[in-house]
Formats: structure tokens, C-alpha cells, sequence
């Protein structure tokens, strides 16, 4: 229950793909499912963004922070990185690669 008490939050960086996972996107946010549900809804309403055009939404590894600063320095550093390292990155948290969406949002 340390989410609720004063000073301290919670902000993930998170990375999701489409449903052939050919596509990632990098991402932080400080509420996970609300933000899996705006890349879900930005497709289906046809809003322009790089997600929606790729169509992806399909969560496949988050990293939890409880500084914003620590956060975004990841989520800069994880896009600097080449896809092969990227795909290990997510292999070592989500060895069969599974979407995870479920674990933040209901269907």
C-alpha cells in the first residue's frame, strides 16, 4: 500500500507492439492502464499517431519507477538502443513474448 502514501508514485516505462509484433514503441507514463487504453482507443478512432498507425497496443514488458526523472532516463536510453538489444531486453522479462495488457486493463 506505499503507492497511497505522500511522496510516493509510480510511473512505468513500458513498451508495447502490434498483434505480429513487428512494431515497438517506447513509452512512460504514470498510469499504465489508462495509457494502454488510449493507444487501443486512438486506433479505433483513427487518431494520427505514430501507435495508431502501427497499430500498436499490445503490452510486452513495463519497468516500474518511483521517480519521473529515473523514468524518462530510461525511456531515452531504451530508445537509443538497436531493435536486436531491445528484443533481448523484453525475451528477459517475457520469454514467450506474451501481451500483458490484461494484467493493467479488462477486456
Amino acid at each position: 500500500m506505499l503507492e497511497f502514501q505522500q511522496g510516493y508514485h509510480t510511473y512505468y516505462v513500458y513498451i508495447i507492439t502490434n498483434k505480429n509484433r513487428t512494431t515497438l514503441y517506447i513509452g512512460v507514463t504514470n498510469n499504465l492502464g489508462r495509457r494502454l487504453i488510449e493507444h487501443k482507443t486512438n486506433i479505433e478512432k483513427g487518431v494520427k499517431t505514430f501507435a495508431s498507425k502501427y497499430k500498436v497496443k499490445h503490452l510486452v514488458y513495463y519497468q516500474k519507477f518511483e521517480w519521473i526523472q529515473l523514468a524518462i532516463a530510461r525511456e531515452k536510453e531504451l530508445k537509443g538502443w538497436r531493435r536486436e538489444k531491445k528484443m533481448n531486453l523484453i525475451s528477459s522479462f517475457n520469454s514467450r513474448f506474451e501481451f500483458l495488457e490484461d494484467q493493467f486493463i479488462s477486456n
